[in-house]
């Protein structure tokens, strides 16, 4: 059940990547950017753990942090 609720959540972050993400200026501080990194956490870990990393790593994104590669693990 948590896969699949987390392949549901991961068509709306690409429901976000389509919609609203072409219209906002490409700021993201980390490699992938942090909704590739959603879709990657989503579908490989389901939508506890993949939620939890996404926040996480919302949370890092900011101005004042290096950024650079961080993949999913």
């Amino acid at each position: 059940m948590n896969k699949i609720l987390g392949f549901a959540a991961s068509y709306l972050v690409k429901a976000y990547q389509l919609a609203i993400g072409p219209f906002l200026p490409k700021v993201c501080r980390y490699y992938p950017t942090c909704s590739q990194y959603s879709l990657e956490a989503y579908r490989r870990y389901g939508m506890l753990k993949g939620t939890s990393m996404t926040l996480k790593r919302l949370g890092r994104c900011h101005p004042w942090h290096p950024g650079g590669y961080d993949p999913v693990e």
